[in-house]
């Protein structure tokens, strides 16, 4: 796995046009963790590539009428199997933050990359998905410069009472200790999670 011009080799493209240019393509310091399904609590078939290309259709799932006019995206969206798409390069900003703040900055669609993960946060995520997840953040970290473990977040850290992904159920243990036992990191957990 690597990045080659901003964008993973090993990863299917989604090309969602919900991104714009980042004020600095080098200001990349920051990685959110997300998590995403639908309809909500679904896994499997392409209803988020459909969100994130804007192509969900609203009468396919009453919820769709709450979320069909929104236009978000993520740089990244990793399945239940650990499969990967990705729908914007790195060096643009993907909309996937919304209203957000950390470290004294706000707007982390300005410097971050969004990582989704498909799944709730009440249900747990899959080995799968833990491994591509950390494997996935050493090749970051190894591209950006500006990266580092300490800068790895959850939506709910940036957006604190507005969101909750990826939830309780995402085990930041786990993930540090995956990069640990291959030596991408040492940074512990609870820095990371923390603003």
């Amino acid at each position: 796995m690597k990045v080659i011009d901003n964008w993973l080799d090993c990863a299917e493209r989604g090309f969602s046009p919900n991104y714009n240019a980042r004020s600095s393509d080098d200001d990349i310091s920051l990685i959110v963790i997300h998590c995403i399904s639908l309809p909500p609590g679904e896994f499997g078939g392409n209803l988020v590539t459909q969100l994130f290309t804007n192509a969900l259709d609203p009468t396919e799932h009453p919820y769709f009428n709450k979320i069909d006019r929104l236009r978000v995206s993520a740089h990244l969206f990793i399945r239940r199997p650990g499969e990967i798409i990705q729908y914007v390069p790195f060096h643009q900003r993907a909309w996937h933050a919304g209203v957000s703040s950390y470290g004294g900055r706000v707007d982390c669609n300005d410097f971050s990359i969004g990582i989704e993960l498909e799944g709730t946060g009440h249900t747990p995520y899959t080995e799968e998905q833990y491994a591509k997840l950390a494997e996935l953040i050493h090749v970051l970290l190894a591209h950006y410069p500006s990266l580092s473990p300490e800068r790895i977040t959850g939506h709910s850290t940036i957006s604190p009472g507005r969101k909750q992904d990826p939830g309780d159920s995402f085990d930041w243990e786990k993930l540090f200790r995956l990069l640990k036992e291959k030596g991408w990191c040492t940074a512990s957990p609870a820095l990371a999670a923390s603003d």
